[in-house]
């Protein structure tokens, strides 16, 4: 059950932006097959500091995620909007709901 959390840092100047172009995404996410959350998380001591937790039920899931039409194009279009790459850490969920 692979949970990936994404730490991006956007450029001010592009930050509407970037959360316009996010939420296309996480809608997008949700309604994947195999994904259990999607969420959006901004900084509230940096406003141009961002989370993404992805929590997909299977690796498979998160890979298929890689290659849906929203997220390629959420790729293409925030990458020149961070004022670096974005970090991803990869965990594992321990228990169930």
């Amino acid at each position: 059950m692979p949970t990936a959390i994404v730490q991006i840092q956007v450029i001010p100047e592009q930050r509407e932006a970037f959360m316009a172009a996010t939420e296309l995404n996480r809608r997008g996410s949700r309604q994947e097959p195999g994904n259990r959350r999607f969420d959006v998380l901004q900084s509230l001591e940096d406003p141009n500091a961002f989370v993404l937790y992805e929590d997909f039920a299977t690796e498979a899931d998160a890979r298929a995620h890689k290659e849906t039409a929203h997220y390629l194009r959420w790729r293409e279009t925030v990458e020149p909007m961070m004022a670096h790459p974005r970090q991803a850490s990869h965990y594992q969920r321990i228990g169930e709901d």
